[in-house]
């Protein structure tokens, strides 16, 4: 039913990133037993499983026993990382077959230590993938660097030393509006994306037609069980309901829902909140450009 569901397992980081928002919820970590009630329902309905919303997945001190409820359920998953505490799961992750993909938030550590020294946060990421590599060919690794409003000569030290330590030559061009992806080595790849206002009532009005992928191929769970239509409703302002007090498939058979999936669908922001969303605007590029052509 959906490409992705983002199940949040915990809304607690061990870094504060600028680019990421506070967060205005409880603190909450999903125990195993909620976890795992929660995933029963989410497995057949999603291809891709992402263990965050917001919070560092690796934070979690249940972290090992999450992936095992992972693999007892064949679910596919992509674990998204500021990379501290890779070192601490690396045999782990690798060894894990429902692990499809991992990315490293590379310009993290920059953002919250910006004159630390770089190498020893990037060592033992640079070591991951090559172990990746060499033990599992076919995971999929994405180092991230999401500060492209930056100057580019912001990475230039990230660039260098991935070059140094991979023996690559990197193409230092990049047009986030098209291609956001560069193959730099086996399976990793470099992914590059510009920063975004996180959707708020506090935004202007951006009108009543619009698509979105929320709620069409992919719905959030936010640690206390609130479902929400998007991964960028971060405060679950759009409440769908509980997990922990009714079905998920209860949820996505509600009215509410199927109002505002049908209404993606045929370009209609149905709920208000979406009104005041201007990351739809990158759907509209995307539909203008498939259109010329």
């Amino acid at each position: 039913m959906f490409k992705k569901v983002y199940l949040e397992i915990s809304n607690i980081c061990n870094v504060q990133c600028s680019f990421c928002p506070v967060v205005e919820k409880d603190k909450k970590l999903m125990d195993l037993q909620e976890f795992e009630a929660v995933l029963k329902e989410v497995a057949p309905l999603a291809e891709i499983v992402c263990l965050h919303l917001l919070g560092e997945p690796l934070a979690h001190p249940k972290f090992l026993e999450i992936l095992d409820i992972c693999e007892r359920y064949n679910t596919q998953i992509d674990l998204t990382t500021n990379g501290i505490l890779i070192k601490r799961y690396t045999e782990r992750i690798i060894s894990s077959r429902c692990i499809r993909q991992v990315n490293f938030s590379i310009q993290a550590f920059k953002d919250n230590y910006p004159d630390r020294d770089l190498d020893p946060f990037l060592q033992p990421i640079f070591e991951f993938t090559k172990s990746a590599h060499a033990l599992r060919p076919e995971l999929y690794v994405n180092f991230r660097l999401w500060n492209q409003q930056s100057n580019d000569s912001d990475n230039e030290d990230v660039f260098l030393k991935i070059e140094s330590y991979f023996n690559v030559t990197i193409n230092r061009n990049v047009e986030t509006g098209a291609i956001k992806s560069k193959r730099i080595w086996n399976r990793l790849y470099l992914h590059f994306d510009s920063r975004f206002e996180w959707p708020s009532f506090s935004l202007p009005h951006q009108g009543t037609r619009g698509r979105c992928h929320g709620a069409v191929n992919h719905i959030g769970i936010h640690a206390d069980g609130t479902v929400v239509p998007c991964c960028l409703d971060k405060n679950g302002t759009i409440n769908l309901g509980n997990v922990k007090e009714q079905s998920l498939q209860n949820i996505l058979n509600s009215e509410r829902f199927i109002k505002m999936r049908d209404g993606f669908l045929n370009g209609v922001l149905v709920e208000t909140f979406c009104q005041h969303c201007s990351f739809i605007t990158r759907f509209d590029k995307s539909d203008k450009k498939r259109q010329a052509l």
